[in-house]
């Protein structure tokens, strides 16, 4: 099962975060980040975009500051990276994208 969890801002505003399985590869996670009202509007976001099996359990891995600032400064506040552990990889080097990049990675549907 895929880890998740959120943090509530001052401002009242919610970050989730969650490792969701990759719609593009056959075994790797990606660390989708997503800042909404709330943690529901933030679910139907993601919802909305296609990834319809999309739930958060708990709090087992809530994002980091370091992922609170990163998808605070994106202008959708919508962003993803492959998850840590995923395919062998320690810590993640790579930057965070834009969501529109994950999706054109998934695999046609016949």
């Amino acid at each position: 099962m895929a880890a998740g969890g959120f943090c509530k801002l001052p401002s009242g505003s919610v970050v989730v975060a969650l490792n969701l399985p990759s719609p593009g590869s056959a075994g790797g996670l990606v660390r989708v980040l997503v800042l909404a009202q709330n943690r529901a509007r933030a679910l139907t976001r993601l919802r909305n975009l296609g990834l319809r099996a999309v739930y958060l359990r708990g709090n087992a891995a809530p994002p980091t500051p370091d992922e609170i600032t990163a998808v605070l400064h994106h202008p959708d506040g919508l962003i993803w990276r492959t998850a840590p552990g995923s395919e062998g990889q320690e810590l993640p080097q790579e930057l965070w994208r834009p969501i529109r990049a994950l999706l054109r990675q998934k695999a046609p549907q016949a």
